[in-house]
């Protein structure tokens, strides 16, 4: 029990049996998200052959057991292993010796570009690359639930123990700006880097122009979009692409920005300690926004779903906040933060997804009831996943 809540069995993170799929299709699984989201404590459920890599103990430990290691038929569970670049070749070295042999190693880490290449010049085509994201939805008992949105996922970060929002977020926020970043190799200096959380989240949901927002940092266009291309590699931010096709209407081709984890957003925005005064805020739409877009993209990852997801707008200004193209099926996606959505709403959706050429389409908000038609649902976020991502 964790202040009067349950806490979640992490046995039962929905990543555990995609990680656990994949582990019988190829040899290794690189297990990857933001720091603190709970690898490390989801990977140790699938083997107790653990070894941190940045504990030179450790480094000694595998160096010494490696011959041992190698006979095991649980995985080898490696983590940090950016932090200890030889132990590559000896991965790739085992995987030849022994083709066919799925399910023997998981290497773990925060985004790094010194992992990322690894992993492409040594071990391509012997390795799965699974995400893991903070708590989501599925993952939560009821009063978890509600803390999701205002405090977000992180396990420390408050969805677990009230009262350390936000101050576990702040603390996160300048741990990655000032230690992380700068080691993973982002080039900006830690105060650079804080102002630059800052304008993300006060253009959360909102269209992104590199020029603008390098010109209010003293940034070139390049520099600002190599510093967001980073972050979104780190998991910290979500960059929805516009959608492309040929119709009759001019597209507005820059992407939409948010913070993957509303909990940090809120943190960065001084949100209120509440969701009732959150419900009082002016952005507090664009929030909400957002969050259900992560929590619909998160669930896709967390069960393996193979998807796009694209915002939609014109020049006049029709637009939907996601389009997905989901097995086979465009889905024009509006969400609204309202428990009465109006007949507007739905006629909206109608005819902006028309003009996208989807074939279905799905209005989300806070409603206690689903309505569903031939080509139209209206619901709430659990009844979107219901549609979307069946458990």
């Amino acid at each position: 029990m964790v202040n009067g809540a349950r806490m979640p069995d992490m046995n039962a993170r929905l990543i555990e049996r995609h990680v656990r799929a994949e582990l019988k299709r190829y040899p290794a699984v690189l297990l990857v998200g933001p720091r603190q989201s709970g690898k490390t404590t989801l990977a140790k459920t699938l083997s107790p052959l653990y070894f941190d890599l940045e504990n030179p103990q450790d480094q000694l430990r595998i160096d010494t057991t490696w011959a041992e290691l190698l006979s095991e038929k649980r995985p080898i569970l490696i983590d940090e292993a950016q932090a200890y670049p030889s132990i590559f070749p000896r991965v790739r070295s085992a995987i030849d010796a022994k083709r066919g042999r799925n399910g023997r190693f998981v290497l773990l880490g925060s985004i790094a570009p010194s992992l990322m290449k690894n992993v492409a010049e040594i071990l391509t085509g012997r390795v799965s690359v699974v995400e893991l994201r903070p708590f989501v939805w599925r993952e939560l008992n009821e009063t978890q639930q509600n803390r999701l949105w205002l405090r977000g996922g992180y396990p420390e970060g408050g969805v677990l123990k009230p009262k350390s929002y936000p101050g576990w977020q702040r603390n996160y926020l300048r741990l990655l700006s000032q230690r992380d970043l700068p080691s993973w190799g982002l080039a900006a200096k830690p105060a650079t880097t804080d102002r630059l959380f800052q304008v993300i989240a006060a253009l959360h949901g909102q269209l992104w122009n590199a020029s603008e927002v390098g010109g209010s940092l003293g940034l070139s266009y390049h520099t600002v979009t190599s510093y967001l291309e980073y972050l979104e590699q780190a998991f910290l931010v979500r960059v929805i692409r516009p959608y492309a096709a040929n119709l009759r209407k001019r597209l507005v081709k820059s992407p939409r920005v948010y913070w993957a984890d509303s909990g940090l957003v809120h943190a960065l925005l001084s949100a209120p300690n509440t969701q009732r005064e959150l419900l009082s805020q002016p952005w507090v739409g664009r929030s909400w926004e957002g969050w259900v877009i992560s929590q619909i993209l998160d669930h896709l990852g967390a069960y393996g779903k193979h998807f796009e997801a694209h915002h939609f707008r014109t020049s006049d200004r029709k637009e939907l906040d996601l389009l997905l193209n989901l097995d086979g099926q465009l889905w024009a996606i509006e969400i609204k933060l309202t428990s009465a959505p109006s007949p507007g709403d739905v006629q909206s959706l109608r005819s902006v997804g028309e003009l996208a050429g989807a074939t279905k389409r799905l209005l989300i908000s806070r409603t206690p009831e689903t309505i569903e038609g031939n080509e139209l649902i209206s619901t709430n976020l659990q009844g979107a996943l219901n549609v979307l991502v069946p458990s």
